[in-house]
């Protein structure tokens, strides 16, 4: 089979445990992109924050950004948007006031969320600011629904942290039967993602390769969580890193090594050194497009 997009997520698999882009892994990118195999990111993370590593590897296609709910090269001329609606958000916002939890919602511009709540503070700050470039504005108040009162938002992504596993599953619970214009994503078993309905990280990667006349089966996929299987289960090749747990392990087609120990590279160098480049493939019209 001929691969002719590399889709990748971002934390935990292109970047190291320390939040770094190791320069091998920079190299191995560029190597895939001389052969014309066409490179993009999968992210739950905020579309200015993965813009910006797609920057310094060079990645000029659409990048999935917000779990699929905003794909675009440009953040002024997204090819994809969607939304979850001010008094849906404010609603959700106010359910999630009632649990031990922080939250924040995300759209394009900027996020807002709730002062700590939990014990495991340090943890949480970390997430919560690990993410977001200097330039993305985040806010952080008392109560976020009196603010949301004054100043409505129509998040992309709302994501929450429990500190208690029970209480995730009970919100899921009663989300799934408060609200049809949501998708629910249980990333572990203290973090929630909630995205507009219809919206995953697996339907953005389809849209990129719709756009490029590309199949699902002509796609090469890395992750490393929970959420990635959907993908690494739908393309030609899915690859799990060997910092994934055993499940993601268990669905994938190939498992590399640890993103600490530069698995993207092991992985791009093993296999797409055996695939002639893509223009070479023309010539011979073994792909046609």
């Amino acid at each position: 089979m001929i691969f002719r997009l590399l889709a990748l997520n971002i934390d935990g698999t292109l970047l190291q445990s320390n939040g770094r882009l190791h320069r091998s892994t920079k190299e191995a990118i560029h190597y895939v992109q001389q052969k014309g195999v066409d490179v993009t990111l999968v992210t739950s993370r905020s579309y200015p924050s993965a813009n910006k590593l797609a920057k310094a590897l060079k990645i000029n296609l659409p990048i999935v950004s917000n779990r699929g709910a905003f794909i675009a090269n440009t953040l002024e001329e997204p090819i994809f948007e969607k939304k979850i609606d001010a008094d849906v958000a404010f609603e959700i916002v106010r359910f999630l006031e009632g649990f031990q939890c922080q939250f924040r919602l995300n759209n394009e511009e900027y996020s807002i969320g709730n002062r700590s709540k939990l014990t495991n503070n340090l943890m949480t700050k970390t997430i919560f600011s690990s993410a977001d470039p200097a330039f993305y504005s985040h806010q952080f108040v008392d109560i976020v629904s009196e603010a949301l009162t004054d100043t409505p938002m129509n998040p992309s992504k709302i994501e929450v942290y429990f500190e208690d596993a029970e209480d995730l599953d009970d919100a899921f619970k009663a989300l799934n039967g408060m609200f049809s214009e949501i998708n629910l994503v249980k990333v572990n078993k203290l973090k929630l993602d909630i995205v507009p309905e219809g919206v995953s990280k697996l339907n953005g990667l389809l849209r990129v390769g719709e756009q490029l006349g590309i199949t699902s089966k002509e796609i090469v996929y890395i992750g490393d969580d929970f959420d990635d299987i959907a993908l690494i289960d739908a393309v030609g090749l899915g690859v799990a890193m060997g910092n994934s747990s055993f499940e993601v392990k268990k669905a994938a087609d190939w498992v590399t090594r640890s993103n600490n120990q530069h698995g993207v590279t092991y992985m791009v160098k093993e296999h797409f050194r055996k695939q002639p480049p893509i223009e070479f493939l023309r010539k011979m019209n073994i792909i046609k497009n």
